[in-house]
């Protein structure tokens, strides 16, 4: 893996940080952000501070262990689904957690964003499965979500939000971004229109060669 350069990383965590706040897929201190930057190196957003409102000197730096190196501010407290993602996909660089509120919305129904409706959700971003329940900042939350991180692009929380992971943070952040869209459409589809067409094997098998 080629890792990013830490300060220019910092700079992006602070500018997806915005992103994610200005499009209200948070609210107040919501959501985290970490990027692998060496083969045992991570950095992450802090815990306490709104994810709109992000200086690089706030971004703390950990091992993969989470031991903080006193670098920037104390690490989010759900750093270790963050952890998790990396432990068991060697091919992630970067994790993004937030409460987008459609795909949230969804978390909550307990209803997973499994059908094949749209063409670039099948290409970019696959099936979002929903894990069990966990309470936030707890090994139970790694352990939930541990069975997905290798074979999907993402993950709902129950009663909790979305995760997403990719080779960079680019890419995990423009999972969510699609995760969210999805949502939007499916629920335009299943609650406002009535209908929708799906994709058939045959039509998806297709796409992907």
């Amino acid at each position: 893996m080629n890792y990013p350069n830490i300060y220019i990383a910092k700079e992006m965590i602070c500018e997806i940080g915005k992103r994610m706040y200005n499009r209200e897929f948070v609210a107040a201190n919501d959501g985290n952000i970490s990027v692998k930057v060496g083969e045992n190196k991570i950095i992450s957003t802090p815990t306490g501070v709104s994810k709109g409102f992000m200086t690089k000197d706030m971004i703390s730096e950990m091992d993969l262990e989470g031991n903080w190196n006193g670098v920037g501010m104390k690490p989010t407290s759900e750093i270790k689904m963050h952890l998790r993602v990396y432990k068991e996909n060697m091919n992630v660089g970067a994790v993004v957690h937030a409460h987008p509120p459609v795909a949230t919305a969804f978390s909550v129904a307990n209803i997973e964003l499994t059908k094949p409706i749209l063409i670039e959700n099948v290409l970019l971003l696959g099936p979002v499965h929903i894990a069990p329940y966990a309470k936030p900042g707890t090994e139970e939350v790694p352990e939930s979500i541990a069975p997905y991180c290798k074979d999907y692009k993402g993950v709902l929380l129950a009663n909790h939000g979305a995760l997403t992971w990719g080779s960079d943070l680019m890419e995990a952040y423009y999972r969510l971004e699609s995760m969210e869209h999805y949502a939007k459409i499916l629920m335009y589809t299943n609650k406002i229109l009535g209908s929708k067409n799906e994709l058939s094997k045959n039509q998806i098998e297709d796409l992907k060669n």
